[in-house]
């Protein structure tokens, strides 16, 4: 979502684009972090603390890395130290078996250390080049839409389709890059499907 330039300006302690990164993640952030927790405020904080931590450790941001799986990784230890602290994993009655499998496969993970990369990076990765797989206008209609945040009125007169096609395009979107990622991530088909939401 975010080029070198972005991750440059952000590193170097520029507020315009650290403005930019927390309005356009902030929905997918709040929505992976009630995988976790289901307090409404407790989510606010603990994302409250991702970004502060993000603008602390500005320095330390790899520009050719992304800068979402970086963000979904302090977020989700975040919520892993939060549940730890609070003893939580065995009481929350919120929690399903597909959630629970999720959260264990995230622990397994986290403690194991093999991966190269984190699961939210390599998931990111994989979202990105799905996208970049899609039919030109679908691609176009979808990164517009739900990546830039742009309004379908407005996208639908730039491209002059009208809106219920703008909402084709990216239903169809949503739906290849679904099965894309389930096929590649099966054990994460909850974090996909949020993923896709915003």
């Amino acid at each position: 979502m975010f080029d070198i330039q972005t991750n440059y300006s952000l590193k170097k302690g520029d507020p315009s684009a650290f403005k930019d990164v927390f309005r356009l993640l902030y929905p997918r952030l709040k929505g992976y972090c009630k995988l976790f927790v289901s307090d409404d405020n407790k989510a606010e904080d603990l994302i409250q603390e991702t970004f502060i931590t993000l603008w602390e450790k500005r320095q330390s941001i790899k520009t050719d890395r992304s800068i979402e799986s970086y963000l979904f990784v302090i977020l989700r230890n975040n919520c892993l130290n939060y549940l730890r602290n609070e003893k939580l994993e065995k009481t929350r009655s919120s929690v399903d078996i597909e959630e629970v499998s999720e959260l264990q496969y995230l622990y397994q993970i986290d403690f194991l250390g093999k991966e190269e990369k984190s699961l939210e990076e390599q998931l990111v990765e994989s979202f990105q080049v799905a996208v970049d797989e899609l039919p030109d206008k679908m691609k176009q209609v979808f990164k517009r839409c739900k990546i830039e945040g742009r309004k379908q009125k407005e996208v639908a007169e730039e491209m002059g389709i009208t809106i219920k096609m703008v909402e084709k395009h990216i239903a169809k979107a949503k739906e290849q890059i679904r099965k894309k990622l389930v096929d590649q991530y099966p054990v994460l088909i909850i974090i996909i499907t949020l993923l896709l939401e915003k």
